[in-house]
């Protein structure tokens, strides 16, 4: 919903009714208390005059209003106003989530995103209200609430993970904002689980089945395990464990080494599960190709899985190619005990992380049993990212990105849509050669060719990606 978008009695009729629809959409500021409030607050619904509406949390908290302590802003769905936004907001929003604008400029920002700065803050104050640095002050305040709320970290910690650059500043800054000392937010019954527990919220519906199936065949041994629900994958710094919560949010339990990152940690995962789509927009369009519309209601809430690591995710789509997906996860398997990185602190089936650029770059992956071509595409990889660490980072548009993806030796359409896909989050990519994708495509016992698939899909334009997951998880509901 655009700043331009708001309509003050349609935002005042979902709040009346509490609609949940409407949640992550806009946000009521009350003029009389200086509060602002999900559009699901259990709260005493305001007059109508004393209401104003904003797009985003990080805009109505620039305009001078302070987060609800009931409904919680922070952990309404998605960040602040991402939804309907374009690509390069879009972008810009998950860049901040991880911490883009921690220790970097707007600048820097908007060179990454390849536009000037001077657009991009155009293109926030049009779609969120307000700056990128607004948006990150203020998901700085709430990612800080959010772990006053739900954790036991001490104070000065989680200062720190919340970006924070003292103690002394943080305090002042809860104070002002609450007019309560960070203490006095904490919840008292919370569980003294030694890791750290998060809810990580997200719009229903959500096809949790879906997401473990495909972790589930691609895990690595000694890095990733899938027991029952849950979700469990190692990293340099640490474990991470995800599992389903209760109506709108998953669970995650975090074993860190240094809590500093927690904030890009977080972002990480809420890529790598999706939770920040607008799941029932997507599907409503996609539901109108003839198609599509069976396909769709059969998986309601299917998301597009992410990635955790760029790196990561580019070499493991390098290894897939041309063989099964089992086949590739044995590979991978053989490419992280052998250059993989040891934990400091292993933990159930969890022994190391994925190995660093530098590791494959200086050592012959083609012994693992795999075409010396697609070694050769690992160490070119590897050595664009020592030398750009951006390298894998989103550029101005998916033409862009599927460019300069394929500038490298070995990697051709389909590895690009598939990195594009997983890595950049292009919600637009669709590898239309895929075998799988046009199998999920067979109608009335004909395949389509990848060209008739192409053509096919321009109607689902901007959420090809999405679609491709449907027809990929019909071609493996059809093989079961």
């Amino acid at each position: 919903m655009e700043v331009q978008s708001l309509e003050p009695k349609r935002c005042y009729r979902a709040l009346r009714a509490r609609d949940p629809r409407f949640d992550g959409r806009f946000f009521t500021a009350v003029v009389s208390t200086g509060i602002f409030c999900r559009p699901t607050c259990p709260a005493r619904t305001p007059k109508f005059d004393n209401c104003a509406f904003y797009p985003s949390a990080a805009s109505a908290h620039a305009a001078g209003f302070r987060p609800c302590l009931r409904c919680r802003p922070e952990v309404a769905p998605g960040l602040a106003g991402w939804r309907g936004t374009a690509n390069t907001v879009r972008r810009a929003l998950a860049l901040i989530t991880e911490g883009a604008l921690a220790e970097g400029s707007v600048d820097a920002l908007a060179e990454r995103l390849g536009v000037s700065s001077r657009h991009l803050r155009r293109l926030f104050d049009e779609q969120i209200g307000t700056s990128p640095s607004d948006v990150a002050r203020a998901h700085r305040l709430l990612f800080a609430k959010k772990l006053l709320s739900e954790t036991t970290l001490p104070v000065s910690e989680v200062a720190f993970a919340a970006g924070f650059g003292s103690v002394r500043r943080f305090n002042t800054v809860i104070k002002n904002t609450y007019g309560r000392a960070p203490r006095e937010l904490r919840n008292g019954s919370l569980d003294p689980d030694p890791r750290i527990r998060l809810k990580l919220p997200f719009k229903p519906p959500y096809d949790w089945g879906a997401m473990l199936h495909y972790l589930r065949g691609r895990a690595i041994d000694g890095m990733e395990v899938v027991e029952g629900e849950t979700y469990r994958r190692s990293f340099e710094s640490g474990i991470v464990e995800i599992s389903p919560g209760g109506d709108g949010f998953l669970w995650g339990a975090l074993e860190l080494a240094d809590t500093h990152a927690m904030a890009s940690i977080v972002g990480r995962l809420r890529r790598l599960f999706d939770l920040d789509a607008d799941i029932v927009r997507i599907e409503q369009h996609l539901a109108s190709s003839p198609l599509l519309s069976a396909v769709v209601a059969r998986r309601p809430g299917l998301r597009v899985p992410g990635a955790w690591d760029g790196f990561e995710t580019a070499i493991r789509a390098i290894l897939g190619q041309q063989i099964t997906v089992e086949a590739a996860r044995q590979l991978a398997g053989k490419l992280v005990a052998r250059y993989g990185t040891p934990l400091a602190r292993p933990g159930a089936g969890l022994v190391c992380a994925f190995p660093r650029p530098e590791a494959l770059l200086g050592n012959d992956v083609g012994t693992l049993g795999m075409p010396a071509s697609r070694a050769r595409t690992i160490s070119a990889l590897s050595e664009a990212v020592i030398a750009d660490p951006d390298f894998l980072a989103p550029v101005s548009d998916l033409e862009g990105n599927l460019k300069r993806l394929q500038s490298l030796p070995g990697v051709g359409p389909w590895t690009a849509h598939y990195i594009a896909i997983r890595v950049l989050g292009e919600t637009d990519a669709f590898p239309a050669s895929d075998v799988g994708l046009l199998r999920g495509a067979t109608k009335g016992g004909r395949r389509p060719a990848p060209e008739e698939l192409a053509a096919l899909a321009e109607a689902w334009r901007p959420w090809r990606a999405y679609a491709a997951q449907h027809l990929w998880m019909k071609d493996t509901d059809d093989d079961e």
